[in-house]
């Protein structure tokens, strides 16, 4: 039996690698000092930004069997 990982879009890996990482930009702002609603404000608009971004350019091209 050959086990291997689950398969998942790239459009699911994309929304989780840009929440994860607008949700560390959130926390980050509001440790520094920033107001609540500024820093969600700019985790969102970086949540958008990040996904774009990985959905781009983030896929890898399969390799072709030797």
């Amino acid at each position: 039996m050959h086990l291997r990982s689950p398969s998942f879009d790239h459009g699911v890996v994309s929304f989780l690698w840009a929440f994860g990482l607008a949700l560390f930009i959130w926390l980050g702002l509001l440790a520094i000092g920033i107001e609540n609603a500024v820093a969600f404000v700019i985790a969102c608009v970086s949540c958008f930004a990040i996904f774009l971004f990985v959905r781009i350019f983030g896929e890898e091209e399969p390799r072709r069997p030797v």
